[in-house]
């Protein structure tokens, strides 16, 4: 609003005056443009008339022939020798030289950049002679009026500023308030209280602030009670190994250990056991590194159906318990392939665990090993009812379960979880198709989207 005042409207004001006294003034200077003003007293009266201050007669020796205010003739000696002083200041202005010359002028006398008077210089015939006549227009007036603005401004702006920290504290309280809740919000699921939302209503950036902090208060809810299951699983599946192993090689030492064939069968079923505990821990130690960030593919060519062959003749043990029978196919048997076999095994492993676990009694699991285009795609098949497509997405997620058809819960919950990182470091892709009572899960190798980078 200053800059306006001082470099706009205050120089449009200056500018409006003095159009103004020139549109008055036009007719006169014309007028005695063309008559000779020694013999015309009465127009040189109104002329004085016409501006608010001095009028100067000059002639062209640059000698002060008469002076007026207001249309009166000053003959006083003081105010002819105050005017005959600001007589050598003017004479050594360039417009006093152009007067002189025969053309018209007007400037605006400053003091300290405040216009004070309006100087118009007219050429004019007086007694058959070049002459001057020096026009002084005072601009107090105008002086007036900018100081009346300058202080109405002031006081504007002492209004303006006060108005605005107003409005800038209540507008910081009404931002700040539930920024602060949301922070709240934070520090308490921090502090473990998963249960805390901000509960804000806002259709703002802040209000899908809040919504994100509401979701990830649920997700770390969900997160909590998967965590939770997963070590009461884990406790579970090892407490019953434990248990059996404790009180088979009780009944090896106490009842048993003369009967070779019972000593035999005991001994086996805790090996069985001790085995199936160690897949479990090596599942937790696998996972732990995973969250630790670390992964490290030690990559070299093998060939992947005799990897699945294997994996597969380990699980048709686990298999056979429930009645269940796994089948292999496979369009070639010769399958060259650049990765880190043991982590290619172990999703192999899970995914044939997982498919056992949710296949019914005396089902049949297909493994298929298939080329689609420049890709090789292998597919692990059981029946059984469709996973439900809102858990299809969050079965790879860490300490998730799926609840579909099958009645087994052996495992620890991460299997997938492990499956979905190993195969992202591989740079392979990977999914779950439900369709026809067949549940496939599959990944695919391509020389293209393999590199072999360990990370």
């Amino acid at each position: 609003m200053w800059v306006v005042q001082i470099f706009l409207f205050e120089q449009n004001y200056v500018d409006s005056t003095v159009a103004e006294v020139q549109s008055r003034l036009q007719p006169l200077i014309e007028e005695v443009k063309t008559k000779d003003l020694a013999h015309n007293d009465q127009l040189v009266s109104s002329l004085s008339k016409s501006t608010n201050g001095k009028m100067m007669l000059i002639d062209g020796d640059g000698k002060l022939i008469a002076l007026y205010s207001l249309g009166h003739r000053l003959s006083d000696e003081n105010s002819l020798e105050s005017m005959s002083v600001f007589l050598n200041y003017l004479e050594q202005s360039k417009e006093y030289q152009q007067v002189l010359q025969g053309k018209s002028y007007n400037k605006i006398i400053r003091y300290s950049s405040e216009p004070l008077d309006l100087e118009i210089g007219i050429p004019i015939i007086y007694e058959n002679r070049q002459a001057v006549i020096i026009l002084y227009h005072s601009l107090d007036q105008l002086q007036t009026v900018l100081r009346i603005n300058r202080k109405q401004l002031v006081t504007l702006s002492i209004t303006l500023t006060l108005v605005a920290a107003i409005l800038a504290a209540l507008l910081s309280r009404h931002f700040v308030k539930p920024i602060r809740v949301i922070k709240s919000t934070v520090d308490r699921l921090a502090k473990g209280e998963l249960t805390a939302t901000p509960g804000l209503s806002l259709n703002d950036e802040l209000g899908q602030l809040s919504d994100s902090v509401d979701e990830l208060s649920k997700a770390l809810q969900r997160v909590d009670v998967l965590r939770k299951e997963v070590i009461a699983n884990v406790s579970h599946e090892l407490r019953s190994p434990l248990a059996l192993i404790r009180g088979y090689a009780e009944m090896v030492r106490d009842i048993n250990w003369k009967n070779a064939k019972k000593r035999n069968e005991d001994l086996n079923l805790i090996i069985q056991e001790a085995g199936r505990m160690s897949e479990m821990v090596s599942d937790i130690m696998d996972y732990s590194q995973l969250q630790a960030g670390y992964i490290q593919l030690k990559k070299d060519w093998y060939n992947l159906y005799e990897m699945i062959e294997s994996e597969v003749a380990h699980c048709e043990q686990n298999a056979a318990e429930y009645g269940i029978t796994i089948r292999l196919t496979s369009t070639q048997d010769d399958i060259p392939v650049n990765v880190d076999a043991m982590k290619i095994c172990q999703v192999m492993r899970n995914l044939l665990n997982n498919a056992v676990n949710h296949t019914v009694d005396r089902g049949i699991i297909s493994v298929v090993i298939e080329k689609m285009n420049n890709e090789i795609r292998v597919s692990v098949i059981n029946p059984g009812e469709p996973i439900p497509e809102e858990d299809r997405a969050i079965i790879w997620e860490r300490y998730q379960r799926s609840q579909h058809h099958g009645g087994r819960k052996k495992g620890t919950g991460i299997g997938l979880s492990i499956v979905s990182t190993y195969l992202k470091a591989h740079g392979m892709p990977y999914g779950v198709d439900c369709k026809e009572g067949l549940t496939t899960f599959w990944f695919e190798y391509s020389n293209s989207n393999n590199v072999s980078e360990n990370r």
